[in-house]
């Protein structure tokens, strides 16, 4: 993990399958949101603008991205 996230505080997607398939997001940041892969903590992560991130979130309530 680089240094910027430390301290981040993580949470799993609510989507998140029994199997461990699942994102967690650190919304804890003030000006960006990390996303990474719950199976490896320490490997890479995605890092979006708040701005970003709340307009992907607003597409995914409004059912305007595909599914599969």
């Amino acid at each position: 993990m680089t240094q910027e996230y430390q301290g981040a505080r993580w949470r799993k997607s609510t989507y998140s399958d029994g199997d461990g398939d699942c994102i967690e997001v650190s919304e804890s940041l003030t000006d960006m949101v990390p996303v990474r892969d719950s199976k490896d903590p320490h490997g890479p992560t995605l890092a979006f603008t708040t701005t970003a991130w709340a307009s992907f979130l607003a597409a995914l309530r409004a059912g305007e991205l595909p599914t599969s």
